[in-house]
């Protein structure tokens, strides 16, 4: 396991609607479970991250932007 392979940006702030961590859009347990996944599943849930990102509202800020 390459421990380099990471989604994480150091936002980590997980939104109350859609649960989902507004910094790089992973579960909780995606993100728990992160150090025990292969390389192959780490590089299957980074695939799709770009698209979960896309379908967070753009009516409010993330949380960590907010004043």
């Amino acid at each position: 396991m390459n421990g380099a392979s990471t989604p994480c940006i150091k936002v980590c702030v997980i939104d109350p609607v859609s649960k989902l961590c507004e910094g790089c859009g992973r579960t909780l347990a995606e993100i728990a479970q992160w150090g025990r996944l292969s390389e192959a599943e780490r590089l299957a849930i980074m695939a799709v991250l770009p698209e979960r990102l896309k379908e967070k509202p753009l009516d409010q800020p993330p949380r960590h932007a907010r004043a």
